[in-house]
């Protein structure tokens, strides 16, 4: 499926194409490894250290609740980025972003706790918490440009994969920072200040932002399009967003509903599970988090090798099958997870991961592909960032509250194939479209 091929476009020297696609999955690594750290401080640290008042239940559901409002900022970020992106640039808006985080995470690393100021210290976390939503939200759509417009003839697929490769590398840098961490400090010293370690090395995302400012082009269809409206004598639409939302709000509606499985089931994996086997089913958090770490390292390959088999036949065949996967897997997986044995939990994880990754392979050219290139930044971010609210930021809450109020996990593999079963009908609109285009 390419909707809108790079036709035209001038072509880009080796050299540029390899310097934008790293310069793209390093962005991407870094702002999923500042954003990830905060899930994991959010399952094991936050509760405690920000909101000691409340019940441990009560503790977990207020730390994931301010890990969910990054996600509410997500979209945020998005539609500035968006509007940004395809009006200035998709260069300038990514380096913007990545400075953002860089901010953000350094000053969360730094926040003295509620024992040291009160009520102050979980407010502050909540606008430093929004403010690393804005910063994903924008950097998303920034790197998956800078990555698929740099693209060669028929490898969109693959180049797109060097952004998706950022979240599993930055839940493996996450996991490891924090790991190290707790390694070297006594518990003690682990609740006092070594938390802090992984937030504090966020300072050095600036490098990135500076790098890519200063020797990064932007990307060759961003240029074809401007010297398009120069040569047609017409500027570009006063609002991306506003015509993206007027002529394209199902194809960004659909997007966002074919990808919030994805999203949900990977945050339940990645630290409402932490949650749920450390507190409820007794698990060491060690072998946990070394766990979760092995598993993602399995991402780095399935990822690409998904994208370049979408190259070759078709974006959406390989992302239905990841859904599909996600439908079948969902009560297995948790049938596993509560023998609370650790050989069950990888096994469990694995095969999520897997789906996962089918399904995240593909999904940056996939979106790229739904719309041109003057609202291409709108409304790809829009769709992506609508399915991390609906999916990512709220799974842990709901999943903890599906716990509680359930006593089963069972609830939890419902919502999972609710999700999925919504991500099929909208792949199967999207595949109709696609066809009658």
């Amino acid at each position: 499926m390419d909707a809108h091929p790079a036709t035209g476009t001038s072509p880009a020297s080796t050299t540029q194409r390899r310097r934008a696609a790293t310069a793209a999955a390093m962005a991407a690594a870094v702002e999923w490894y500042d954003y990830f750290v905060f899930g994991i401080a959010a399952a094991l640290v936050f509760g405690k250290t920000f909101f000691p008042a409340a019940s441990p239940v009560a503790g977990v559901l207020a730390s994931f609740a301010t890990f969910a409002v990054g996600f509410l900022a997500r979209p945020l970020g998005g539609i500035v980025a968006g509007t940004l992106g395809d009006r200035r640039g998709r260069k300038p808006v990514l380096v913007m972003a990545i400075a953002l985080m860089g901010v953000a995470t350094t000053g969360i690393g730094l926040l003295p706790t509620y024992e040291s100021i009160g009520i102050a210290a979980p407010l502050i976390l909540v606008v430093l918490r929004l403010l690393q939503g804005i910063a994903v939200g924008a950097q998303w759509g920034g790197a998956m440009l800078l990555a698929t417009e740099y693209a060669p003839p028929g490898k969109r697929g693959l180049y797109g994969s060097v952004v998706q490769l950022g979240v599993p590398i930055g839940v493996v840098l996450a996991y490891a920072v924090f790991l190290l961490s707790e390694h070297l400090a006594p518990p003690e010293a682990f609740l006092s200040w070594a938390w802090r370690v992984p937030f504090l090395v966020g300072v050095l995302v600036l490098v990135l932002a500076w790098y890519i400012h200063a020797r990064v082009e932007e990307t060759p269809e961003y240029r074809q399009a401007e010297a398009r409206f120069a040569a047609e004598q017409r500027s570009r639409p006063a609002s991306p967003l506003r015509h993206v939302l007027r002529h394209h709000l199902g194809t960004v509606l659909l997007a966002g509903a074919s990808f919030a499985v994805n999203t949900a089931t990977f945050y339940i994996l990645l630290t409402g599970t932490l949650d749920y086997t450390t507190r409820t089913l007794g698990m060491e958090r060690g072998p946990v988090l070394t766990a979760t770490l092995l598993v993602s390292l399995t991402q780095l390959a399935i990822i690409p090798f998904a994208a370049a088999l979408s190259d070759r036949i078709g974006r959406l065949r390989i992302y239905a099958a990841g859904a599909i996967g996600l439908l079948v897997w969902a009560v297995p997986m948790f049938l596993l997870i509560d023998t609370a044995s650790m050989v069950n939990l990888v096994i469990a994880s694995f095969v999520g991961s897997v789906f996962l990754s089918i399904m995240y392979g593909p999904q940056a050219a996939l979106f790229a592909e739904l719309f041109t290139p003057e609202m291409r930044y709108t409304g790809a971010s829009l769709g992506y960032q609508i399915a991390a609210v609906v999916g990512g930021g709220l799974a842990p809450f709901i999943m903890v509250l599906l716990l509680d109020s359930t006593g089963t996990s069972m609830s939890v593999s419902a919502y999972i194939i609710l999700l999925a079963a919504a991500a099929l009908a909208s792949i199967t609109v999207l595949a109709r479209r696609a066809k009658a285009g």
